[in-house]
């Protein structure tokens, strides 16, 4: 399959959202799912900067935050982590000197704690090659096969977060920058390319800790009781059907659980099913639901629970969402201007309402 091209759109957005459900808006180069662990103001803050057929994405996140996230199909990524960010991928702590590297539709789970930073820099494997011939340098690099944890010098992951850090920053303050020279954008992509070969440099497989083992474990567990969750998001689950398809006892599972999640099972499942309700309130039209029959399609059928649970949530009522959501299709079809989807504001710097 032919990769994305990534300059069919300006070379620099800002996107901010206070809503995970809509944790894909602003970006073609990711696949996103996200859910919130924490019933707490959130602010996800991201910064893309295209380079041509390559891209570097600072992101940043508040809370305790849930996300499955692969790279497009023709795109590998590299991830590099902020100094003082804590959180887990695939269950694995994330510490100094980690980076994480993916091939094209490969699956990382991240769980983010407050006052998470990355770097991630998404590139076309033959665009990288290219540049190691024209060097006659080649074989300095290896793609990623599916989902690499790896152990570099501490100092070139730095070196490369920062870099990608002070592009972003410099990027969102001078867009015109970027998206009116192409030979600026150039430049920095073949800068970029030597940052990430350098950092790269004697990077080798994490050595797993029996510490590391124990997560990985979990994190499995976790994932297959996920998997099952999500493709039966509307049904009654109960914690024995996750013990049966994770294929352990109900006190292991929520040990797994309270590990990676920080919450336990059935925490999870509501908030599952919250974000759940909300994205088909958000696209929901005029006359077509309403806020009790989506209740009961994602499995709430106490409707005065679920109001008060998604309001903890996402601080407003569901029936404000989908009230707020006809307007903004009534005010398009009258040719209105300026729609945004709740909670997110693309293109400037700047913090966004709830």
């Amino acid at each position: 399959m032919e990769a994305p091209v990534i300059v069919a759109r300006p070379a620099v957005e800002v996107v901010e959202f206070t809503d995970p459900t809509i944790s894909n808006a602003g970006i073609e180069l990711i696949e996103q799912d996200a859910v919130r662990l924490q019933s707490m103001p959130l602010l996800v803050r991201r910064v893309i900067v295209r380079l041509e057929a390559a891209a570097v994405v600072f992101h940043s996140v508040t809370q305790r935050v849930r996300s499955r996230t692969s790279a497009r199909e023709g795109l590998v990524a590299y991830v590099a982590f902020g100094p003082e960010t804590r959180g887990t991928v695939n269950g694995l702590p994330i510490r100094p000197g980690l980076l994480l590297a993916a091939a094209p539709g490969s699956e990382a789970r991240f769980v983010t704690e407050p006052d998470y930073q990355s770097v991630t820099v998404m590139l076309r494997p033959q665009d990288l090659r290219a540049h190691l011939v024209a060097r006659q340098r080649e074989g300095e690099f290896r793609p990623p096969r599916g989902v690499e944890t790896l152990e570099a010098d501490i100092e070139r992951v730095r070196g490369l977060f920062d870099w990608g850090m002070r592009l972003a920053d410099t990027a969102a303050r001078q867009p015109a920058l970027f998206n009116q020279r192409r030979d600026l954008r150039m430049a920095a992509r073949v800068e970029l390319f030597e940052t990430l070969l350098e950092t790269l440099r004697g990077a080798q497989d994490r050595d797993a800790s029996r510490s590391d083992r124990t997560q990985r474990s979990y994190s499995l567990i976790v994932k297959a009781a996920e998997d099952y969750a999500l493709s039966h998001v509307g049904d009654f689950l109960h914690v024995t059907d996750l013990c049966k398809v994770a294929a352990v006892s109900e006190r292991t599972l929520e040990n797994a659980f309270k590990k990676i999640m920080g919450i336990t099972p059935v925490a999870y499942l509501i908030q599952v099913r919250l974000h759940r309700a909300r994205k088909a309130l958000l696209t929901a039209t005029e006359a077509s639901t309403t806020v009790s029959a989506e209740a009961l399609n994602w499995g709430f059928w106490h409707f005065g629970e679920f109001s008060r649970a998604y309001r903890l949530c996402f601080g407003e009522l569901p029936s404000d969402t989908l009230r707020r959501n006809r307007s903004e299709a009534q005010g398009l079809s009258t040719g209105e201007d300026g729609a945004q989807p709740a909670g997110i504001v693309a293109g400037r710097p700047g913090f966004v309402d709830t």
